[in-house]
């Protein structure tokens, strides 16, 4: 059965935050999942998880300057020690919130000295957060959305795995992304299940209600993808009144004996 997380950074928002696990969970979602938990008490999301018998899919490591356009520092060559104290800060976050996986963001660069960069901050990051049972993953970001990001495509996401060559580090693919810069999301499903440990979902172009995946799922649940499917999208209005899909995803499931 495909298991859905709700990303309560984007969705939910007509709710305070410390309120949307509990939305999430009424609107029958089994997890949750958000961007950055750093300006929010960790016990007390600890505590929302808990008294909402919420799984967490998956957060972002501290990602730099984001307002100043820092959009993460794995790939930023003279910052190893700032991505090294940002690889602390997520691994006390997972540790008190029970995160079974990590997404470390590259940061806005190219070249040769960003990928070896890139390749040396994972590894040891990887390393890490392997001492406490939390994966660290990687995401192809489209160039629309995020010009200049160090990595925007599935393939090249595949290549650097092999290259960094780690058993603790994972693809996450959103398919959103991957659909926006390379197309159809199907082409590559055999390629990408043999590395992924967690998928995102959002409508296309406009990173809505997924409303066109009956059969990308239908394809997840017969290859017997078992993770996480995170739901990173923004609401046309309210939160609630746009999960027509999601109903209509379960039912599906149900039928297919899943």
């Amino acid at each position: 059965m495909l298991r859905f997380s709700a990303n309560i950074s984007m969705m939910f928002a007509e709710h305070p935050f410390e309120a949307r696990p509990g939305a999430a969970r009424r609107a029958g979602f089994d997890g949750v999942e958000f961007l950055f938990p750093y300006g929010y008490d960790c016990a007390q999301l600890a505590v929302a998880l808990e008294t909402n018998a919420l799984g967490l899919s998956v957060f972002n490591l501290p990602p730099g300057d984001w307002a100043q356009g820092e959009r993460g520092l794995a790939a930023l060559k003279g910052r190893e020690a700032e991505f090294a104290e940002s690889v602390e800060t997520a691994a006390a976050y997972a540790r008190a919130l029970r995160a079974g996986r990590v997404h470390c963001m590259a940061g806005i660069a190219e070249g040769p000295e960003a990928e070896a960069c890139f390749v040396g901050n994972l590894r040891r990051a990887a390393d890490r957060l392997a001492q406490q049972g939390c994966t660290v993953m990687i995401e192809p970001i489209n160039a629309r959305d995020m010009p200049g990001y160090f990595l925007g495509r599935t393939d090249q996401a595949l290549a650097l795995l092999e290259r960094i060559d780690h058993e603790n580090v994972a693809l996450q693919w959103d398919i959103y992304h991957h659909r926006r810069t390379h197309g159809p999301a199907l082409d590559m499903l055999d390629d990408v299940m043999a590395r992924v440990a967690h998928i995102q979902i959002a409508g296309v172009p406009e990173r809505r209600e997924p409303q066109d995946y009956g059969e990308i799922f239908a394809a997840l649940d017969a290859a017997g993808y078992a993770g996480w499917i995170g739901c990173e999208y923004r609401p046309a209005g309210r939160t609630e009144d746009g999960l027509g899909w999601l109903k209509e995803a379960r039912e599906k499931t149900d039928e297919t004996g899943a």
